[in-house]
């Protein structure tokens, strides 16, 4: 196959390769010139799971301002970020940007708030976890082909959805081997993520007036990407853009320069050795870890713990426990694709799926509906 020569004769022996995945779970034929994991990307970006993400809340609920990132917005910035990196690396960067592009399908309306609030509820019933949904998502409840349920994508990209952070879900530790570490490929997506999400919480916190862009000058990544710029314009949000753009590529050179490091000292080879490596192989230099705890710190004291992001997080909190209290409570209001249907042999998990599939607009919508006497029914 043309795609699969393709890799093998650029990527690095250390690479994910598709000529060499553990397969779908109902098996396929190859395609003539795209890689398996090609697929596994354009499968995602034609779910109806993806194109929700436009619609779910970063930090700032969808409805406070056109500007601010959506969790889909995040999503391909951290896609982004990671082809960059997967190919300064030479390794996949169709399965690093599959796994990107996946890796928050399972994410709840109201961003972080939601998903706190979904965990609390479901505490008897296992919590709630995005990247565990994530993974119930691709593999399950997108319903796009006639022979199975879900997308049916390869077990590397799999794997990354679950394993790309530190944490694993103790239930999928069987399938996807715990012991092992996961790819370079999924290891560069949680890198790429805390690289967005650091930067973006930074200009969006300071666009809405909360983070005040003196205080964010003080901060070391701050002033190190001011001396990288040739000229700083007056204009605040010119200046909040470039800087930003500054810290991306500031971090990004760091984590690739320190990752090559870390390849070359651990005598790293093949992709069995990132595998049966004893750590994570993708890092970034001391000085950059010093930096981004500090901007993270920042960020919890001056945008995340704010009193107006609080409010929204109480509003979102609400709207959440009140869907699942009155869905729990009188389960002939959930649509009738849902009402009276046990799945997995629980209504709870129908609707865990439902209420987590919401967009933020659709669950305010909804909640107006079960809870206004002013507001119709249907």
């Amino acid at each position: 196959m043309l795609a699969n020569n393709f890799e093998n004769e650029f990527l690095a022996t250390f690479a994910a390769t598709s000529s060499k995945s553990r397969g779908r779970q109902y098996q396929e034929d190859l395609h003539p010139y795209r890689t398996a994991f090609q697929r596994d990307r354009e499968r995602i970006i034609h779910s109806k799971a993806f194109r929700r993400l436009e619609y779910k809340t970063q930090v700032f609920i969808n409805r406070e301002g056109d500007h601010y990132r959506t969790r889909l917005t995040h999503t391909i910035e951290v896609a982004q970020i990671a082809r960059t990196i997967a190919r300064a690396l030479r390794v996949n960067e169709d399965l690093a940007e599959s796994i990107a592009l996946a890796h928050d399908l399972g994410h709840t309306p109201f961003g972080h708030a939601g998903e706190r609030q979904l965990n609390l509820l479901l505490a008897e019933h296992g919590g709630f976890e995005h990247n565990i949904q994530s993974l119930r998502v691709v593999d399950t409840l997108e319903k796009n082909y006639t022979d199975f349920n879900g997308l049916n994508l390869t077990w590397e990209t799999r794997e990354g959805i679950i394993k790309h952070s530190s944490k694993m879900p103790a239930q999928y530790f069987d399938e996807f081997l715990p012991h092992k570490m996961p790819s370079l490929e999924a290891q560069i997506i949680d890198m790429a993520d805390e690289i967005a999400y650091n930067n973006h919480d930074i200009d969006d916190g300071i666009s809405s007036g909360i983070i005040d862009i003196n205080e964010a000058s003080e901060l070391e990544i701050w002033k190190l990407a001011r001396t990288r710029c040739k000229t700083l314009p007056s204009e605040k949000k010119l200046l909040t853009r470039i800087i930003a753009r500054n810290i991306i590529n500031i971090t990004v050179t760091d984590l690739i320069a320190c990752t090559l490091g870390m390849l070359k000292t651990t005598g790293i080879e093949t992709y069995e050795d990132i595998r049966n490596a004893e750590k994570r192989m993708v890092c970034i230099s001391a000085d950059l870890e010093r930096a981004n705890t500090e901007v993270k710190s920042f960020l919890g004291k001056k945008l995340y713990r704010d009193y107006r992001v609080s409010r929204m997080s109480i509003k979102a909190e609400k709207v959440i426990k009140d869907l699942f209290t009155i869905y729990t409570r009188h389960p002939e209001t959930l649509p009738n694709h849902l009402y009276g249907r046990e799945i997995e042999g629980s209504t709870i998990t129908a609707i865990t799926d439902y209420i987590a599939g919401m967009t933020d607009i659709f669950a305010l919508e909804e909640h107006k509906k079960l809870t206004d006497p002013e507001v119709s029914a249907l």
